[in-house]
């Protein structure tokens, strides 16, 4: 891209030289990342090693349980990193645990028709306080069984977790795990969209309580297995973030129920792929915009399934997420499709475009070129952009039309066409619309946004609806320098 007003690697903010940019002076690694995964026959998890986290999240001074599944039993080792930029290298090592102990963990029978639940109940592997001097990040533990010969190989998977704080920061960056675990198929293709009695039926749960498997819904990418859909559509702003020395802390889907901890922030980050949503979140948002956080939605398909949290067996809050029936409203001409897709999948709830300025409209994926429409609006302040000009296939797998002209101030800034499977044509709007107290909220509309940004070390560029990405673009990041920039 030409015509950028500034190089991505000459911008920075001067808060963070107390937090982001310190922590990212720290030794980088690139050994975070997997070398050997086997998928087994069930196409869907690694027995050979596989875990997961007590919690989705958690504050320094709590005590996190990572419980470890290995078969056959092999001792094995768990190392930890904080991700970020580090040097270009993507990771900072923070601890090695082990060699710990590891046996084979039973895979848990399926709770009655409708919910079809899987929830595990494993004996911790190893607990341990999050340190005090660990910075809010997201963190994955590198699991890696050790051999009992010279011949025997070694296997490998995640775990994943999320540190976070109550501090003030200027950039709160939601991580979408409640829709990485909708999506997640450990065991055995068991999602909640594989449910025998179809994909989009109501009264569904899965629990956090259970490895996340290969990720395999628009491509395959098993060097993922284990870390959600994080490595896939978030990380890319992290690493960018964090590589620009951006004020950002970090949190879940469930940590955003509560009003204050996005509050707290300048801007709240919707990322990749945030489809899933307790009303608590919805509402919790709302306030927060009415309030004068700004809000950037760099994500597709968002606020689109109503799915509250509850306690798994033991009584641990926000384990277990149930899809009970969708956000928003249809237009006329939907309803046939969408009833052909979700049958009688319908809740009376909020519409989205309330707190997004758009909504999933059918089809509800597919892929395209995001095309600037309005190239006079400050967001392209920079990027050397015309009316016409098109960051090519930036728009994918899923996407947010149909505006809502009621919002005051609403510009649409990009649109276009996208097609389904490849020759079947929808069309997607970006917006960007004005908050009551001098704040706004942007809609890339994309959950492929990200991808333009950066190239860490191993990230693979998805494809799907024979569309795809080409990776970093300096229109892209002069764009989120602008957003970020803006304070109303």
């Amino acid at each position: 891209a030409q015509g950028c007003g500034q190089n991505d690697s000459d911008i920075t903010t001067d808060k963070a030289q107390n937090f982001i940019t310190e922590e990212n002076k720290n030794e980088g690694t690139t050994d975070w990342q997997l070398t050997r995964v086997r998928v087994d026959g069930s196409k869907y998890r690694t027995k050979l090693i596989e875990g997961y986290c007590s919690h989705q999240s958690i504050s320094k001074g709590e005590k996190i349980n990572f419980y470890v599944s290995t078969d056959p039993g092999r001792d094995f080792t768990l190392d930890i990193y904080r991700m970020g930029y580090y040097e270009g290298k993507g990771g900072r090592h923070m601890m090695n645990i082990g060699p710990l102990k590891g046996t084979s963990q039973a895979v848990p029978e399926k709770t009655s028709l409708p919910e079809q639940l899987r929830e595990c109940n494993w004996t911790s592997s190893h607990s341990m306080v999050i340190p005090d001097d660990w910075l809010s990040g997201v963190y994955l533990g590198k699991l890696k069984t050790i051999p009992i010969s010279g011949e025997d190989p070694y296997w490998e998977s995640y775990i994943i977790f999320i540190v976070k704080d109550d501090r003030q920061a200027d950039v709160l960056f939601q991580c979408s795990d409640n829709t990485w675990q909708a999506y997640n198929r450990w065991p055995e293709n068991e999602s909640l969209y594989t449910h025998p009695q179809g994909a989009h039926i109501p009264g569904v749960s899965v629990s956090f309580n259970r490895p996340y498997g290969m990720y395999c819904q628009i491509f395959e990418h098993p060097l993922s297995m284990g870390s959600g859909e994080f490595l896939l559509w978030e990380y890319p702003l992290c690493f960018w973030l964090e590589k620009n020395g951006y004020d950002v802390t970090y949190g879940s889907n469930r940590d955003c129920i509560n009003i204050d901890f996005i509050r707290r922030c300048f801007t709240f980050l919707s990322v990749g792929h945030d489809e899933y949503w307790d009303i608590e979140q919805y509402n919790a948002v709302k306030e927060a915009i009415n309030m004068g956080t700004n809000v950037l939605w760099l994500s597709g398909n968002s606020v689109f399934m109503v799915s509250p949290f509850s306690n798994d067996a033991q009584g641990n809050p926000g384990r277990r997420l149930t899809r009970q029936g969708s956000y928003g409203e249809l237009r006329a001409e939907e309803l046939a499709s969408y009833h052909e897709l979700f049958g009688n999948l319908r809740e009376a709830a909020p519409d989205e475009r309330d707190i997004m300025g758009v909504r999933s409209v059918v089809p509800f994926n597919g892929g395209g070129d995001w095309i600037c429409t309005n190239p006079d609006h400050w967001i392209f302040k920079g990027t050397g952009m015309k009316k016409g000009d098109f960051i090519p296939g930036l728009v994918g797998w899923e996407h947010h039309g149909d505006p809502d002209f009621n919002k005051p101030g609403l510009e649409i800034l990009a649109e276009g066409m996208i097609w389904s499977s490849g020759d079947v044509p929808g069309k997607y709007a970006s917006v960007i619309f004005n908050g009551p107290q001098n704040n706004f909220v942007f809609n890339a509309s994309t959950i492929f946004w990200s991808q333009a940004l950066s190239q860490p070390p191993g990230h693979i560029l998805p494809w799907s609806h024979w569309s795809r990405p080409q990776g970093t673009d300096q229109r892209v990041q002069q764009i989120m320098h602008n957003l970020l920039a803006k304070k109303g």
